[in-house]
């Protein structure tokens, strides 16, 4: 979808990077891990986008070691621009594109199986430290699901990641107070589908 619009699927996973974490910078090495691109294309791109405007380069000098007078190594990193003109709507066409994205994964996502809740986290909250992004509780095609997930991740340019837990799994977490599981249901989320509210007060 994204990269339609600016040319390159690996600018978009630059993009996408760097405007969900916006006041974090990142080496091209972590940068080349994070987003799993080649480190050239990677540089290539980075220099698009410094020469724009929309990405900030910055320098950084290691500390002299004592009795060397050899200066320290310098180590570039790369940050977005907070005061590019057009950093709003580009922002803005990034999560639009990401509700996009969202919805589509939800309506198949329920066509899937017997859902009784369903609930996206992390990425789709601006959240990156959100144990899973999708969350699903019912009886569903757990390799059709695998397979819709690494699509979402082609057009988002990012890593989601699911957990599927049946009924009985889910009870049984529920109650051992099980860490995972109430570290999802405490984590700010959109709930799409919930049947299970209502059974537990019944």
């Amino acid at each position: 979808m994204l990269e339609h619009l600016f040319g390159s699927r690996t600018r978009v996973k630059l993009l996408g990077l760097f405007l969900r974490q916006p006041d974090q910078a990142h080496f091209v090495r972590e940068m080349t891990r994070l987003i799993d691109t080649q480190i050239n294309a990677v540089r290539r791109e980075l220099a698009n986008l410094v020469s724009f405007g929309l990405v900030i380069e910055c320098v950084e000098e290691e500390p002299k070691e004592a009795g060397k007078k050899q200066a320290g190594l310098k180590k570039k990193y790369y940050k977005i621009n907070p005061t590019f003109p057009l950093i709003g709507e580009i922002t803005s066409l990034f999560t639009k594109a990401q509700v996009l994205l969202e919805r589509r994964l939800d309506q198949e996502i329920v066509r899937m199986g017997d859902v009784k809740y369903l609930a996206f986290l992390g990425v789709f909250t601006g959240k990156s430290r959100a144990p899973v992004d999708v969350f699903v509780i019912g009886d569903v095609d757990r390799e059709k699901l695998s397979s819709l997930i690494q699509e979402i991740e082609r057009d988002m340019a990012c890593e989601v990641n699911f957990c599927v837990m049946s009924m009985e799994e889910y009870a049984y977490r529920k109650d051992m107070t099980d860490k995972f599981l109430y570290a999802i249901l405490e984590a700010p989320k959109n709930v799409v589908v919930d049947t299970l509210s209502s059974r537990e007060k019944a």
